[in-house]
């Protein structure tokens, strides 16, 4: 047990304190407030792209109003449409709109012709879009004689607003299981823990494997094993990368928040503005049936802040440690099994990245449809488990399920340490012969 700590703590210390480790802990929150600001300027751009628009309102349809912007300006004419392209040739007009006379009012489609050589932009288009829809609505019920403020009450909302016939444990008083809001809210967490899972267990897997093979390479190997036994060897490995990983991702949880806060502050981001903008934004391509109060910032944080953060991040770790050492073994088996030739062990690594990418995208269902047949099984599958099972967790998975699937997901991180240990024990000091799988299966149950 000595012996393991010590390997732990070498490959730990060795790790956190070079530069590289270094440089990526500290440039990643960097690169990421970076990132945010620079969309967040992108969001707030106003376009340069001004338009002078000439309007031949044959309908009087808009009635010699059209309100201008700063990148859009209107002007109404009587003359032709020759006069008009002749100007548009002049360069005095970017555009020709000619709304013709409405000759069958009954028509539930009208075409509004737009003249010019450039293209128009989409958000001019259905600007005009819409404000033309809204004047033939006004047309028609001028025409049908209808009373504007009868047809407003015909208009209804309809919002959908969950409730549970059970409340479920935990559950204060009369306060509700879940709200209109927890899907949504649900799926994104699920979408963030999914990625963040999906990148940590492979990418340390794959570090953990470099890191065998460069200890091979090296001979280094040929006297560490002289002095621990190869389980050991590797168990610590594995464990002292996870440690690692873990690290970087506690720092960058406590660095991200902070150096993005400090970012909006040092360049005058106001917070408020910046929700307002996204929500206006949001707003403009807002799917059909979602209203304004789903974007509703203060609704949101207080949905996040009903979820059961400790059971979904003891959960987390609790997969992230589990599928960790089932990867990271198996990529030390496969790393002890190969030269310095990383093509040599392209053939061996298939078989594990391709459960790794399977239940990458199997998560985007569990997202979408989190009691789907598929999301349940893969969410126990011990192979799919430590990606799906987390991007679960904030929809409240029965308990069942989670506890089946993190047992079997302790169970066969065990089977294939061990499993993996056999491997290792024989092919880190194995040189000059090209593994595969039959020669691999030889060394599961090879004795000595």
């Amino acid at each position: 047990m000595e012996k393991l700590f010590l390997i732990i703590k070498r490959e730990y210390i060795t790790r956190v304190t070079k530069k590289t480790f270094i440089l990526a802990t500290i440039l990643t929150p960097l690169a990421f407030a970076l990132f945010i600001v620079v969309v967040s300027v992108i969001f707030a751009y106003q376009s340069d792209d001004v338009k002078n628009i000439i309007i031949k309102d044959e309908a009087n349809l808009l009635n010699k109003s059209l309100a201008d912007s700063k990148s859009l300006y209107f002007t109404f004419s009587n003359e032709t449409l020759e006069e008009l392209k002749e100007r548009y040739n002049k360069k005095e007009y970017d555009g020709i709109l000619v709304v013709p006379q409405i000759t069958n009012p009954d028509h539930s489609r009208h075409v509004v012709q737009y003249y010019s050589d450039d293209q128009l932009d989409p958000e001019t288009t259905l600007r005009l879009k819409s404000e033309l829809e809204k004047r033939l609505r006004n047309f028609q019920i001028d025409r049908l004689g209808l009373d504007e403020a009868t047809l407003s009450k015909i208009d209804m909302s309809v919002t959908i607003d969950p409730d549970s016939v059970n409340k479920k444990e935990g559950a204060k008083g009369d306060e509700k299981a879940f709200t209109s809001l927890t899907s949504i809210v649900a799926a994104g967490i699920g979408g963030v823990m999914g990625v963040i899972m999906y990148l940590m267990v492979f990418l340390n897997g794959s570090m953990v494997m470099r890191s065998v093979m460069e200890e091979k390479t090296n001979r280094i190997v040929e006297v560490m094993v002289s002095s621990v036994k190869p389980f050991e060897l590797m168990l610590g490995k594995i464990i002292g990368v996870g440690a690692v990983g873990l690290t970087q991702f506690a720092i960058w949880a406590i660095l991200i928040p902070l150096i993005v806060i400090a970012a909006g502050l040092i360049i005058g981001i106001d917070p408020d503005q910046a929700m307002a903008a996204q929500q206006s934004q949001a707003m403009g391509s807002m799917p059909a049936g979602m209203d304004a109060d789903t974007l509703d910032p203060y609704a949101l944080i207080a949905e996040i802040q009903r979820i059961n953060w400790t059971l979904v991040i003891s959960m987390f770790i609790l997969f992230f440690i589990g599928g960790f050492f089932i990867y990271s073994s198996l990529f030390a088996a496969v790393g002890s099994a190969i030269g310095d030739d990383i093509g040599e062990g392209q053939s061996l690594t298939l078989p594990i990245t391709i459960p790794v990418i399977l239940a990458f995208y199997i998560m985007f269902v569990a997202i979408r449809s989190p009691n789907s047949s598929l999301a349940v099984w893969s969410s126990i599958f011990p192979l799919f488990s430590p990606i799906v099972m987390p991007a679960r967790m904030a929809f409240s998975p029965p308990a069942w399920q989670i506890a089946l699937s993190a047992v079997l997901l302790i169970g066969t991180a065990l089977f294939f340490v061990w499993l993996s240990g056999r491997i290792y024990r024989v092919g880190i000091l194995m040189y000059g012969k090209k593994a595969s799988f039959k020669e691999l299966w030889k060394w599961i149950f090879y004795k000595g």
